[in-house]
């Protein structure tokens, strides 16, 4: 378990968590917000990237990532919740070794034109709360423009297709690679869904984000792999998915 998530759990969640110190710089949702930047109060570049920004002697915190995701409420949800259990560790009785830092860098991807396809927001975490070992893992937001609803790894594929006898030996060989040496991935974890539950879609692939310790021992890192969609597009379900 992450270490901000034990700490939401320990602490009760309390409105005094959810409001953080002034001295953090971290403004609270605003009521009626239209975007997760604005209820995070961040500030919108040139680029259309959303910059967020905040520290005291406890922490430091950044968060970027572009503004155009269409679903706002589950960005601003999940960055939020991060943000709120992070500080909390940092304001602990005993916290050590600090300031502590998260960093949360979003890239995003589309597919398809402007009214239809799909876009994608991949966040790559990194979360320092003192220790030896700082954590790096990922969250990624999917959605279908036409259905105007969220994409998962089990509304990705068709219901009667097996994707990961095909996605599997992708993802070994491409890790495989990039480590040079063989990936250690057992067929227990190659072949479990919920592995493979963090991804992105472009119009000639996908891909698949594995954080520390998910997917093979934690030496690894942070890890991703491309699958090219040419190898499962006979699996991928209709329409909106397909539209590159």
């Amino acid at each position: 378990m992450r270490i901000f998530a034990a700490a939401l759990t320990a602490a009760g969640a309390t409105a005094g968590l959810l409001a953080v110190p002034a001295a953090g710089l971290l403004a609270a949702p605003a009521a009626g917000a239209q975007s997760a930047c604005a209820e995070l109060g961040g500030t919108v570049d040139a680029e259309q990237t959303c910059h967020v920004h905040a520290e005291n002697s406890t922490y430091r915190l950044d968060y970027t990532f572009p503004v155009d995701y269409p679903d706002q409420q589950a960005l601003a949800a999940y960055l939020t919740q991060t943000r709120d259990g992070f500080v909390n560790v940092s304001e602990m009785p005993g916290s050590w070794n600090l300031p502590y830092v998260l960093d949360g860098r979003g890239t995003g991807y589309r597919t398809g034109p402007d009214g239809a396809g799909t876009r994608s927001v991949v966040f790559e975490v990194y979360e320092n709360v003192g220790g030896a070992h700082p954590q790096t893992w990922f969250k990624a937001f999917n959605w279908d423009v036409a259905k105007k609803a969220p994409i998962t790894f089990d509304t990705l594929f068709r219901p009667d297709t097996k994707p990961l006898d095909v996605i599997f030996p992708i993802v070994q060989k491409d890790i495989s690679r990039q480590l040079g040496v063989d990936a250690p991935i057992s067929a227990a974890d190659g072949l479990d869904p919920a592995k493979y539950q963090e991804f992105a879609l472009t119009d000639d692939s996908l891909i698949f984000y594995f954080g520390q310790g998910e997917i093979m021992p934690g030496a690894g890192g942070a890890l991703q792999a491309t699958v090219p969609r040419s190898a499962v597009a006979a699996m991928l379900a209709e329409p909106a998915v397909t539209q590159g």
